[in-house]
């Protein structure tokens, strides 16, 4: 990829859910109720739409409050059995609407444009510490209102990696998200429109973004606004391919905002 250009991703992005020891408490409970009746035994997935990358200093809008997520996305940078198998760690700010249940909630909660902006670059995970040490702070306004502490993951980077290719093949550009954790309160981190968000960690230049209001339904749709002097990438541009493939149940579309009944389904695992 271009350096000049803003970091977006050239392939699949996946999200992963109850990837964090305190979230995956809170909701033990609910797994064990109709109809699955069970926890999940393998990593519960979902896909964000190309439509939802946005470039670092985005302008996203949105309709009302949403939720912020912090997350750290791994990047496959080479096609898979190429020698050496080398990755990258990229920030990556996991927008949507607040939303009660996991059980296949509609895209438009999660998949909205604009929803995924990514950090202005990627870093090889050879130069980057121990990543179970990291720690991302999130900032609204500059006042600090979470830190994800990466050494709390239900699966660290290792084994989440481990397990998802046990059961499909990350592509060169794919992009699988460690998860994001939630506050105390079960919740995550709210922002509306006219707040500043930012999210730092050792090792990586921050990753910045605004939220500007979204125009009403009998205006035109809007995408992310691209900083000043950079240019986002349209939805049908080659840089956001972001199709499902592989024969893999994702429920992933190209397509922009989705419609209400669309929904988000797991990959290799369940949640009630």
């Amino acid at each position: 990829m271009n350096p000049a250009l803003p970091w977006l991703p050239q392939g699949t992005v996946y999200g992963t859910l109850l990837n964090f020891r305190r979230e995956f408490a809170l909701w033990t409970a609910r797994m064990h109720e109709p109809p699955y009746k069970a926890p999940p035994t393998q990593p519960v997935l979902y896909v964000k739409t190309a439509n939802t990358f946005a470039p670092n200093g985005a302008a996203v809008p949105v309709p009302g409050e949403i939720e912020v997520g912090a997350s750290v996305g791994l990047v496959r940078m080479h096609a898979p059995g190429t020698e050496p198998d080398s990755w990258a760690a990229v920030l990556l700010a996991d927008l949507s609407l607040p939303h009660a249940s996991y059980y296949r909630p509609p895209i438009k909660y999660r998949n909205r444009n604009g929803f995924l902006v990514c950090g202005p670059a990627s870093k090889p995970l050879a130069t980057l510490a121990e990543l179970a040490a990291l720690r991302l702070d999130v900032r609204i306004n500059n006042a600090v209102v979470q830190t994800v502490d990466l050494s709390t993951l239900v699966r660290d980077a290792a084994t989440l990696l481990a397990d998802v290719q046990a059961f499909m093949t990350l592509q060169a550009g794919d992009v699988l998200m460690l998860g994001t954790d939630c506050l105390a309160d079960g919740t995550r981190p709210r922002a509306r429109a006219g707040d500043r968000v930012e999210i730092r960690a050792a090792g990586f230049a921050p990753l910045v973004h605004t939220l500007v209001e979204e125009v009403s339904a009998a205006g035109p749709p809007q995408v992310a606004r691209a900083p000043s002097g950079l240019r986002a990438a349209a939805p049908d541009s080659p840089v956001r391919v972001g199709t499902a493939r592989r024969g893999d149940d994702s429920g992933g579309s190209a397509a922009g905002t989705a419609s209400a009944d669309t929904s988000v389904r797991s990959v290799g695992g369940h949640i009630s």
